[in-house]
């Protein structure tokens, strides 16, 4: 069985995700989130510990977002009501577009962060050491 190749590449997968979102700065996001839009972090544990978390952002991890924040799905989490926004974070941003188009596909109002958590970092936005700071990358 052969599979239907709908894009060149990976990067062309991307730009498609990225044509259906409004991607957001970190200060613009810092700004929906004051105005009620929840930040969700998908990055593993472990880039989790080296690199530090946003304080309030929903740990959900990438294999089980749709599950956890779709409305009516019996693994959903208490803040996956109808029409919560949601910002996806990762680590540098590419990840997140993906993930982010696919709650909207089906029926959850998402963007992501434009360059992730460095990018979150580097804007002086609230961070919180990751519990393996004797990694590089982690904040200090």
């Amino acid at each position: 069985m052969t599979a239907t190749i709908r894009f060149a590449s990976v990067d062309d997968l991307l730009a498609d995700a990225r044509s259906r979102l409004v991607r957001l700065s970190p200060s613009a996001a810092a700004r929906a989130v004051a105005a009620g839009a929840r930040l969700v972090d998908i990055r593993p544990e472990a880039q989790r510990a080296r690199e530090g978390e946003v304080p309030g952002a929903l740990i959900i991890e990438r294999n089980h977002l749709e599950w956890r924040l779709h409305p009516s799905s019996d693994a959903r989490i208490p803040e996956a009501v109808p029409g919560q926004f949601w910002i996806v974070l990762c680590s540098e941003g590419y990840t997140s577009s993906l993930a982010a188009d696919a709650l909207n596909s089906i029926g959850v109002p998402a963007t992501d962060l434009i360059g992730g958590f460095h990018a979150w970092v580097a804007a002086g936005l609230p961070a919180v050491l990751g519990s393996d700071t004797r990694l590089e990358g982690s904040i200090h």
